[in-house]
């Protein structure tokens, strides 16, 4: 018989999809045919800007093709048996939970109340976990939220552990009524919760709407004298599980680090530091488990499936960090927005698993403390055992948190923990100024540099030679909030775009650091096609004009419909069309989901992109500085309430005067313009040469923009603004104008 402790916790196994591999090299190879005839073109008749232009954006979009197919070529699928792991509880190691938040009224605190009461009933030992809660906006509200939080928890956790409920945040749990449902005393105990539940909605969401006024006493007063943007340290333990119950509560603790104008604080990245540094000195767990404000737990438990992977008897220590999926509870119908990243999740991150592993995507990740202080695989780089004064430079002059660091990267689990260490120790390591002259957002901890400190930290990480893994276990680990309406997710879109090219031109450029460090090299591959995401706007944009230029100037740049040679672009178009279609329909999705995400990749590319692109060009000129912007979280936090998608026609395009929005605007008023330019033509009694895969190339561009069409015909917050029309004409006649003057 095979001893428990023996059993491997998890199987890892390739997902075999010949089609799309089929499809890949279709797609492949038809994109090198099309770069064959272009160079026939040109050596045939010459130089001309066009067909360069053309030439050199179709060298990109195969150069990216040939990237993203070594990134899906081989996905792998992990299962884990936690139930194993069940059987070996007194092995489970010590875990530390980050929950951040940085704007009380963008990130309501009822939301943040929810992902901290699913934490704090996640199926693993309590005296083995502690939650620690970020507060970037120093806000009274949030820490009023978490002490009323913690007084409905003492009913909600039993409750959760009792009938082994599933979903663990309230306001999804109740959302379905379930009063008639399991024994007279389930009945009872549900309807009791439930009132309790909606006692502590109403006691932080009535008060938020008065509370600047309020006078601040007792465990408020901290907070009497504070600015969100100036502001001492205040750290406050909630609950201490003094007892070291297994079946109590977790520990919670309420942090809000040093903030001074004079000092910068880096944002998220910042905040991650402080926590690190905070929980070493009152936790020290070996691993860090990190999550956004509106991420709840779906799957109570998730943190045995992360632990599947750590504590497997079989492999060797490799992983750095276990990477959790984001999906999202209050998706649209269709995706009408093309925010859910289902197939990129499936497709691409699954694919990323079968090289080095995934990056790190900000929210739903176990880190290992040690590899997060700088840890390489081989421990060769910083140990515990390093002297004092070079401890000191890497972690800062706290000596109590120095000795906690080498603790850790030691794997030393005697350090004494507990929250008795005297809070004028903690607020040192939490001061604006304590990372001066220490590597903290440089060498250790997360990275500093980019307004994607996920992505730049994650892939730093792999540089050393670690790997990381993605589970997606049934039903998803982690449920978050998906941004609604046009202006969010566009916004959104320009964060992550202007944060790849921040890193992109900085000295961890991937395309010269991959040269060195310990990446395998399809790894190589997969951070160079990351971060080259940036710039695709600038070829992408200079494509979408060529159509309509052709057709303003009388020229052509694709192939005629005569030619046989013009098979190229149409099978192109309708393989690459179709490949993305299958995705949608293997992952379950509609027809209809695919055409919003198409349609989406065009805005976003065309509008976010660009305007990322602005924004880092500002920055290296020292024009101005890019701004990490917070996502506006809706609140649906009420047990009554619904899915969002039943409310209203909420898949409608928003607008709003953001100059995001001028990008798209001047593209499709160009198109407009093209067309029309190619219908006076065919009226005209001498025939004109007519290109059909211009015309074509302009329906599609129109049709993907076909939100802006109608935004310039509607009203309100459905329509475009009159300064964001009046740019975008002025735009668009200058081309047009420039069009007309190259025929002369």
């Amino acid at each position: 018989m095979v001893e428990p402790n023996a059993l491997p916790l998890y199987e890892k196994a390739g997902v075999r999809r010949p089609v799309q591999r089929v499809l890949d090299v279709t797609i492949f190879f038809l994109l090198l045919l099309l770069l064959a005839y272009r160079l026939l073109v040109l050596h045939r008749h010459g130089f001309t800007w066009l067909h360069a232009l053309a030439f050199l954006c179709e060298c990109w979009f195969t150069f990216t093709w040939a990237l993203l197919v070594n990134v899906t070529w081989n996905p792998v699928d992990y299962k884990t048996y936690p139930e194993r792991l069940l059987k070996r509880v007194e092995d489970l190691p010590p875990v530390d939970v980050f929950v951040t938040t940085a704007d009380s009224v963008l990130e309501p605190p009822i939301i943040t109340v929810n992902t901290v009461l699913s934490l704090l009933a996640v199926d693993y030992p309590a005296n083995k976990l502690a939650i620690y809660v970020s507060d970037d906006g120093c806000s009274p509200l949030t820490f009023y939220s978490l002490t009323e939080a913690l007084k409905f928890a003492k009913t909600w956790v039993p409750f959760c552990k009792k009938y082994k409920v599933e979903v663990r945040a309230p306001f999804r749990y109740f959302s379905n009524d379930l009063s008639s449902d399991g024994t007279e005393e389930f009945q009872c105990e549900w309807r009791r919760v439930k009132d309790e539940y909606e006692k502590l909605r109403r006691t932080i969401e009535e008060p938020a709407k008065n509370f600047a006024s309020r006078e601040l006493t007792g465990d408020l007063a901290d907070f009497s004298n504070a600015n969100s943007k100036d502001h001492p340290p205040i750290i406050k333990v909630i609950w201490e599980n003094k007892e070291g119950l297994w079946d109590g509560l977790p520990h919670l603790i309420y942090v809000s680090r040093e903030k001074k104008p004079q000092h910068p604080h880096h944002y998220k990245a910042g905040a991650m530091n402080a926590l690190a540094r905070i929980s070493g000195l009152m936790t020290n767990a070996p691993y860090m488990l990190n999550v956004d404000c509106d991420m709840f737990v779906n799957n109570p438990a998730v943190l045995l499936q992360g632990m599947c992977l750590y504590l497997d008897p079989i492999i060797d220590k490799e992983y750095a960090f276990v990477q959790f999926p984001q999906c999202f509870y209050n998706g649209l119908k269709d995706d009408p927005f093309g925010n859910q990243w289902i197939v990129m999740m499936e497709f691409t991150f699954r694919g990323a698993a079968g090289i080095q592993g995934p990056g790190y995507m900000g929210t739903g990740c176990i880190h290992r403390r040690k590899v997060m202080y700088g840890q390489s695989p081989d421990g060769t780089n910083i140990s515990g055992k390093d002297r004092d004064d070079e401890l000191h430079k890497t972690f800062g002059n706290s000596k109590d948190f120095v000795n906690s660091a080498a603790h850790a990267l030691r794997s030393l689990t005697d350090y004494p923990h507990g929250l008795s260490n005297s809070i004028k120790t903690v607020n040192e390591v939490a001061t604006s100024d304590y990372e001066r002259a220490s590597c903290w957002g440089t060498k250790v901890g997360w990275l500093y540099g980019s307004l994607l400190e996920d992505m730049l930290t994650g892939s730093e990480i792999h540089k050393k030679g670690w790997k990381s893994a993605y589970l997606t276990p049934t039903p998803p680990a982690f449920l978050g909030c998906a941004p609604s309406g046009g202006p969010i997710p566009l916004n959104h879109q320009k964060r992550a775009m202007t944060g790849l090219l921040e890193i992109l031109f900085s000295k961890r450029c991937p395309l010269f650091s991959a040269l060195f460090g310990k990446l395998q090299f399809r790894q190589r591959m997969y951070s160079v096609w990351i971060c080259l995401w940036g710039i695709r706007s600038i070829p992408e944009i200079c494509y979408a004009t060529l159509p309509a230029f052709c057709l303003i100037a009388n020229s052509h740049f694709l192939p005629k419909v005569q030619e046989p040679v013009a098979c190229i672009p149409i099978l192109l178009f309708v393989f690459y069309n179709l490949q993305q279609l299958l995705q949608y329909l293997e992952t379950g999705q509609s027809a209809r989901a695919w055409w919003n995400n198409e349609r989406m990749a065009r805005i976003n590319t065309i509008c976010a992109s660009s305007l990322g692109a602005v924004a880092v060009v500002l920055k290296l000129l020292g024009l101005s500085e890019t701004v990490f912007e917070v996502t506006k979280k809706e609140s649906s936090s009420s047990s009554d309430d619904t899915d969002s998608c039943s409310y209203g026609d909420l898949g409608r395009f928003t607008f709003d005067e953001s100059p995001v929005f001028v990008p798209g605007t001047t593209i499709l008023i160009i198109q407009l313009a093209a067309l029309s330019v190619a219908l006076l033509r065919i009226r005209q009694p001498v025939v004109q040469e007519f290109g059909v895969g211009e015309v074509m190339c302009c329906v599609w561009l129109i049709l993907c923009f076909w939100s802006f069409l109608k935004g310039m015909f509607a009203k309100g917050k459905y329509g475009l603004p009159w300064p964001t029309l009046r740019k975008s004409s002025a735009f668009a006649f200058l081309f047009v104008s420039f069009c007309i003057m190259s025929t002369k």
